[in-house]
């Protein structure tokens, strides 16, 4: 749902945005199509592996460093900007350098108007306060009653933290027809507020298997349609 959701800012000229992949199994730049150079967790590696053996520059700051190799790590585009924040950490204290990172992505955050996160279920990014502050989550279920049972786990999960989070909203996605039955009950039952439902769109299954990016959607696409609906009624509603 992320790279929809990017697509419909671009298209309404919503920007500047900065597009943050924060699951490691997403690969939200083959789905926007662009190339990664480098991930936040490969820096972070990296400075450790140095910092352990002496190697770091003389003289340089380790702030300065790292700021450094992640602003080479970001991907620029016309339309966005994009992040990934890599494979999890390794064995080792990462401590110090989540820290650094945490000061210098509160930072990146505020040079951009729209900030998106693709974020793993388990919201390790959230739960270690890499971000600080969310205005929207999309809380994103498949049409089953597991799904649901998860996605209101997630929100749980969530709400204990401490992170400022204006507004949930639950989206099913994958949906074949209209949602009915014991799964309309169990959803319109949920203490979250649906924003919409995803139908499932042969033509997103069709872009994966030719390896093109999902920002190539023709405007008649069943999800990009739908995407395009639940972002303007939640924008419609946080402005207003």
């Amino acid at each position: 749902m992320a790279t929809l959701v990017i697509g419909h800012l671009v298209e309404a000229g919503l920007k500047p945005i900065l597009a943050v992949d924060a699951d490691s199994n997403s690969n939200l730049d083959v789905a926007l199509g662009v190339t990664l150079q480098a991930t936040v967790g490969s820096v972070r590696e990296e400075m450790s592996e140095r910092t352990s053996k002496g190697t770091l520059p003389a003289g340089m700051p380790k702030q300065d460093l790292l700021e450094m190799q992640i602003e080479q790590a970001l991907v620029e585009t016309p339309d966005f900007d994009l992040i990934s924040m890599g494979r999890p950490e390794g064995p080792g204290c990462y401590c110090a350098i989540n820290n650094m990172l945490r000061v210098f992505l509160e930072r990146l955050n505020k040079s951009y108007e729209y900030v998106v996160v693709d974020n793993e279920a388990g919201m390790e990014h959230l739960s270690r306060r890499t971000t600080r502050g969310v205005d929207i989550m999309f809380i994103v279920s498949d049409p089953s009653q597991r799904g649901l049972v998860t996605a209101m786990r997630i929100r749980d999960l969530a709400t204990e933290m401490d992170i400022a989070i204006g507004h949930y909203y639950l989206v099913v996605s994958r949906v074949r027809g209209p949602l009915a039955g014991p799964l309309a009950d169990t959803v319109e039952g949920l203490d979250i507020e649906l924003a919409g439902v995803i139908p499932d769109d042969p033509e997103l299954s069709r872009l994966d298997e030719e390896g093109r990016p999902l920002l190539d959607l023709g405007e008649g696409s069943a999800a990009r349609v739908a995407v395009n609906r639940i972002m303007e009624g939640v924008l419609q509603g946080v402005k207003g």
